[in-house]
């Protein structure tokens, strides 16, 4: 199923990198969701994880990785902002050096370090704010965001090391939510561009 999962709703839909597609071959993804969701797995969906929260549609972990250049050989450290159930974390271990990952939910938090260590992912996880993004870890050659924010926290555009891209959907309204592309260049500028729509959860902070 895993295989079939990747020939036909991602390598069908123009992800051609051989790295993201070997990564998303690799990462046994009906590990990261309940079991009672298992027989759903390698389905081209969403699915729910607890906490309100979902583990994204395979194609748009592939999508988000591919666009965040995770394969180019400037990519090696990498923050992702919302671990969740530590799947898409899993898949940038496939392909970076280095992934640091925030999750706000203490139980998802505790959840995926266990799954992701069983695994054989040793990954930097903490719980926090991650409209904070992790300044001590900073600068980061990519940042990739898996929950809707209102608007792109600056703190994490700080934290961009120069030349390097953050993915991250925005958008209050569920229905109008854009994917973009943040990217700073040598001098510090930074570039946006919009690449698809998307539906995300909500990017949550501390009450």
């Amino acid at each position: 199923m895993q295989q079939e999962m990747v020939a036909t709703q991602i390598e069908a839909r123009s992800i051609r990198d051989e790295d993201v597609l070997r990564a998303m071959r690799t990462v046994p993804r009906h590990l990261f969701v309940p079991e009672e969701w298992r027989a759903r797995a390698y389905e081209d969906r969403p699915l729910p994880i607890g906490a309100g929260q979902t583990i994204s549609q395979p194609y748009i972990v592939a999508y988000m990785t591919s666009a965040l250049g995770a394969v180019e050989p400037r990519c090696r450290r990498v923050l992702e902002v919302g671990t969740g159930c530590g799947y898409q974390s899993a898949v940038l271990a496939e392909l970076v050096d280095r992934v640091f990952s925030i999750e706000l939910t203490d139980e998802l938090a505790a959840a995926a370090e266990a799954r992701l260590r069983a695994l054989g992912y040793d990954i930097e996880l903490r719980v926090g704010d991650g409209g904070e993004g992790w300044p001590e870890a900073a600068p980061f050659d990519g940042i990739i965001v898996t929950c809707a924010a209102p608007s792109v926290p600056p703190a994490l555009v700080d934290q961009l090391a120069p030349g390097g891209r953050m993915v991250i959907p925005v958008g209050s309204d569920p229905e109008r939510q854009e994917l973009l592309l943040i990217t700073k260049d040598a001098r510090g500028l930074i570039e946006r561009e919009a690449l698809l729509p998307v539906r995300f959860v909500p990017f949550r902070r501390p009450e």
